[in-house]
C-alpha cells in the first residue's frame, strides 16, 4: 500500500504516522514496537504489526541509525587472500548460513575480504568507524591483530574457531577439531593401517594445531611411534594438499594411509597418489576433514569428518546478536561426526 500525495497523483511510501493512524495508537507506541516492543501491551503490538503489514511500511534504516547509533548491519570478515574465498567451499557455506540466520532478524550481512596487511588496516578502520554493529570473523591466524584491535575498540566480535594469541576474551564458535581428528585416526587404525601420514592445516590456526594434536594423541595411545617424516603441513588449498602428499611419499614411501586436514587439500592428495601409481583405498587410505562438497566430488568419494556448518553459522549469529545486545563474550564448541565413504 502506498499513500497518495494529493493532486499530482504521485505516491509516497507509507510513514510511521500512517502506521500509527492505521493501528489507532500513538507514534511513540509504533516507535517502541520497532525498537524491540518494550513497554508495549501485546494488543497494541499486534495492532502495530498488522498495520505495518497493511500499509507496507518499511523501516528507514538510515533514520533509525541516527537515533539508535547502530548501523543495523553485520560484517562477515575473512582474513584470507581473495582467491581462497572462491576456491574453498567452506567459506561460502558459512557465509550462506550466516546470511540466512541474520535474515530472520532483518539484518543484512556485509562480506569483507582482507587478505593483506593494507586490506586489514582499511577494513579495521571502516569497522571501528561504526559502519557495522558487529563482526563474524572467519579464518584468523595467530599474530593477526584484527581480533585484538576490534575488541580493544569495543566492537562486538565472534570468531569461527578457537582464538589464538588474543589477550582479551573473544566470543567464538568452533567444531571440536581435536576430537574429530581422533575419530579419523582411530578409523584408519581399525582398518589395519599403521604408517599413517598427515597433511595438517597451517600451524598458526586453531584447526591446524588441534587436528594435528588429535592425530598424535591417538597414535601414541595405540603404541604407534610418531614419525616426523609422516607429518607435513599445508594451507588448506588443493595445491598444498597435493604438494604435501608428494612430500610424504618421498619421505615415507611405505605410507599406507593419510589423514588430510581439509577435504580440499585431500582432493590434491588424491591427485598426487594417483600420479604416483598408488591406488585408493587399496594401497593408501585417505581421510579428509569438513564434509564439504569437495568430499563428495572427490574420486573416490572421501571418508571425512563432518563439521556442522549449519549449527556453526546459527550459533555465531546468535552469540553475536547477544553480544550486540550487551551480553558478555561466550564460547560454543560443537561435536563432529565421522562420515565413511569410498576412500578408506
Amino acid at each position: 500500500m502506498t499513500m497518495s500525495n494529493g493532486a499530482g497523483g504521485r505516491r509516497r511510501p507509507p510513514t510511521i504516522h500512517d502506521v500509527a493512524r492505521e493501528a489507532g495508537v500513538s507514534r511513540g507506541t509504533v516507535s517502541r514496537v520497532l525498537n524491540g516492543g518494550h513497554y508495549v501491551s501485546p494488543a497494541a503490538a499486534e495492532a502495530v504489526n498488522a498495520a505495518i503489514r497493511k500499509t507496507g511500511y518499511v523501516v528507514n534504516r538510515h533514520a533509525r541509525s541516527l537515533i539508535t547509533g547502530r548501523s543495523d548491519s553485520v560484517g562477515f570478515l575473512l582474513t584470507e587472500p581473495q582467491e581462497r574465498f572462491f576456491e574453498d567451499p567452506n567459506f561460502n557455506v558459512l557465509l550462506s548460513g550466516c546470511t540466512q540466520a541474520l535474515a530472520a532478524h532483518d539484518i543484512p550481512l556485509l562480506l569483507m575480504l582482507a587478505g593483506t596487511k593494507d586490506e586489514r588496516r582499511r577494513i579495521t578502520r571502516y569497522i571501528t568507524a561504526g559502519h557495522v554493529d558487529g563482526v563474524l570473523l572467519v579464518s584468523s591466524h595467530s599474530g593477526d591483530p584484527v581480533a585484538e584491535e576490534l575488541r580493544e575498540a569495543g566492537v562486538p566480535l565472534v570468531q569461527c574457531g578457537k582464538p589464538m594469541g588474543v589477550r582479551s576474551k573473544v566470543s567464538y564458535v568452533a567444531a571440536d577439531d581435536q576430537d574429530g581428528a581422533r575419530d579419523m585416526v582411530r578409523h584408519l587404525l581399525s582398518l589395519g593401517r599403521r604408517r599413517i601420514g598427515m597433511v595438517s592445516g597451517p600451524l598458526d590456526t586453531p584447526g591446524g594445531v588441534d587436528r594435528l594434536a588429535g592425530y598424535k594423541e591417538v597414535l601414541t595411545e595405540a603404541g604407534v611411534e610418531i614419525d616426523e617424516r609422516l607429518v607435513v603441513s599445508g594451507d588448506y588449498s588443493r595445491a598444498s594438499g597435493k604438494a604435501g602428499a608428494e612430500r610424504l611419499l618421498a619421505q615415507a614411501p611405505d605410507m599406507d594411509a593419510v589423514f588430510v586436514a581439509s577435504d580440499l587439500m585431500a582432493q590434491g592428495a588424491l591427485t598426487a597418489l594417483r600420479e604416483a601409481g598408488r591406488r585408493v583405498p587399496e594401497d593408501v587410505s585417505v581421510g579428509g576433514f569438513d564434509d564439504s562438497v569437495a568430499a563428495t566430488e572427490a574420486v573416490p568419494a572421501l571418508t571425512t569428518i563432518r563439521q556442522p556448518y549449519d549449527r556453526i553459522s546459527a550459533e555465531m549469529v546468535r552469540v553475536l546478536l547477544a553480544q550486540i545486545g550487551g551480553e558478555d563474550p561466550a564460547a560454543v564448541i560443537l561435536p563432529t561426526e565421522l562420515v565413511k565413504r569410498d576412500s578408506t
